[in-house]
């Protein structure tokens, strides 16, 4: 939902729609997009200390993440919202927030000390004037790359690619063993982070502040991101002819099954390879880019509590708050998801070698940068997701898709 409809809906809501009441006690309809087999294992891990807590969890899952939000919006500005509400660590809900749609969670933010426990740019992402307005449930890193080590010992690669020539060299390799070199699913969110992963990876963080926090058009025009344009691009020339319109998780199975060499995606594709019995550093391998600098992209998911007076619905809201950051839960859900837990007070023991190397860059504050939607509003993000849709679909020329992101960035 663009953001100019969102707040002509907004706007009708509060002119004639009321909330209407939930049942009692702490029973919590809770809205999420995770429905491959890693999400539905992760979110159960969830729901089932939600109910060892003495909660009742009410489970609407819809498939897609855009879906889902716009299901939220509308069942929160149509009168009957559930009592949270999945969206990305982001700006996706800052709209909601300005119309005064939401709870905030102060008291269990106060409680759990988040202030001190979170990453800045996630504190940037849900605490508004002051407030907190939503509970981060994980923290993802989009831009990892994952391959399978059937794969790369078939095509004799014998070290995992330390730079941008040494990557392509290695997707050479796969090519002519006959792998996939790239599983890509062609869809355009995926296509952007794709995108984003390389800006950051080759280009380096400063370049992708320069684009996505200070959307400097000189850097846009300039000879460095030219170059991350053309080699994005070249990218092209390794995936298969399936690629377009593939789910996310069917692009992890080609490397499950080994008929696929690497993945650019976020960490929840771990998930995939958990669900599938494979094990991080046995049957499949990470890194989080190129060379021990490479910055590490910021991203996650959180939950929201849409607005109400119903005192059993506000009981409900802050022990969601509470059950899904705390420490067991936090555990149990980011060993099944992929991704790493909010918090540095856990049992670290417990976590994968990916996962543990995420959490070792991650303690490297200079490392750390937000993804693209904690720095752009929606509206942006989706522009800019078309720029990059059609430069990697067409044969746009990389002038004139450095037009068009410029063109983008305006807003």
């Amino acid at each position: 939902m663009k953001q100019k409809q969102l707040k002509l809906a907004l706007a009708l809501a509060f002119l004639g729609a009321g909330l209407s009441a939930q049942a009692a006690g702490t029973r919590a309809e809770v809205i999420h997009w995770w429905t491959s087999g890693g999400e539905s294992a992760a979110i159960k891990e969830m729901a089932n200390a939600y109910k060892a807590a003495g909660g009742e969890w009410v489970d609407s899952a819809v498939a897609g993440g855009e879906q889902a939000r716009a299901a939220a919006i509308n069942r929160i500005v149509g009168g009957n919202p559930p009592a949270a509400a999945q969206f990305n660590t982001s700006q996706q809900f800052h709209d909601v927030i300005a119309e005064g749609l939401l709870n905030n969670v102060d008291d269990v933010a106060t409680k759990e000390g988040w202030d001190k426990i979170l990453p800045a740019p996630i504190l940037n992402a849900i605490k508004v004037k002051g407030h907190y307005y939503a509970a981060p449930v994980n923290i993802h890193m989009p831009a990892w790359f994952w391959y399978s080590k059937a794969a790369f010992a078939k095509a004799g690669i014998k070290a995992e690619p330390k730079t941008p020539d040494e990557f392509f060299a290695a997707l050479d390799k796969l090519k002519a063993a006959g792998v996939t070199p790239l599983a890509l699913g062609g869809q355009g969110w995926q296509e952007k982070i794709t995108f984003d992963a390389w800006l950051a990876h080759a280009g380096g963080a400063d370049l992708y502040m320069k684009i996505y926090r200070d959307r400097d058009v000189a850097t846009v025009n300039s000879a460095a991101f030219k170059k991350v344009l053309s080699d994005f691009k070249r990218l092209h020339n390794y995936v298969d002819a399936g690629s377009p319109g593939r789910n996310w998780n069917d692009a992890t199975a080609m490397l499950i099954s080994g008929k696929g060499g690497v993945q650019i995606m976020g960490d929840w594709a771990k998930g995939e390879f958990a669900a599938a019995k494979q094990t991080a550093g046995k049957e499949f391998g990470c890194f989080a880019g190129f060379g021990p600098r490479s910055p590490y992209i910021i991203a996650g998911d959180v939950f929201v509590f849409p607005k109400t007076d119903k005192a059993d619905i506000v009981k409900a809201q802050k022990l969601l708050a509470t059950v899904m950051t705390s420490p067991t839960t936090q555990v149990a859900f980011n060993n099944k998801k992929g991704s790493i837990p909010i918090r540095t007070d856990v049992n670290l023991g417990e976590l994968d070698i990916c996962a543990k190397q995420g959490v070792e860059i991650m303690k490297d504050k200079s490392r750390q940068i937000p993804n693209p939607e904690m720095l752009t509003s929606p509206d942006m993000v989706g522009a800019l997701q078309d720029a990059v849709s059609k430069f990697w679909n067409t044969n746009q020329s990389v002038e004139d898709a450095q037009k068009a992101f410029a063109s983008a960035l305006k807003g």
